[in-house]
């Protein structure tokens, strides 16, 4: 659509990113990319429990956590330990695997 005579500027997703959320590396932006994460890993969850036709009342017995703990954990309740997921993941019997990249940085230890 063109506003009388002015062409619309096509970006990038990651363009719309950096000029809404802001660039990589600031808080915001670090911010930002951890709560996807966190909505993706919930999504997954609850994808998988429903694939294996279990109610989160059923997972969490077999988690050993209340049914609230597997709703929050599916709606990205960021309180949540590792360990909870890991028996989430186990109990769905799913593989999980975890990547950690480094950055290129110096580390000074004294």
């Amino acid at each position: 659509m063109k506003a009388k005579g002015k062409k619309m500027k096509m970006m990038t997703l990651e363009e719309l990113k950096d000029r809404d959320i802001g660039k990589v590396g600031t808080i915001e932006r670090d911010k930002y990319e951890f709560d996807l994460k966190m909505d993706i890993l919930g999504e997954m969850i609850k994808t998988v429990r429903k694939e294996r036709h279990l109610t989160q009342e059923q997972l969490g017995m077999l988690v050993g956590v209340q049914k609230s703990q597997i709703s929050k954990l599916e709606r990205n309740t960021k309180n949540v330990t590792i360990e909870t997921i890991l028996k989430v993941f186990n109990a769905l019997k799913a593989n999980v695997k975890f990547s950690v990249q480094m950055d290129l940085i110096d580390l000074n230890i004294a």
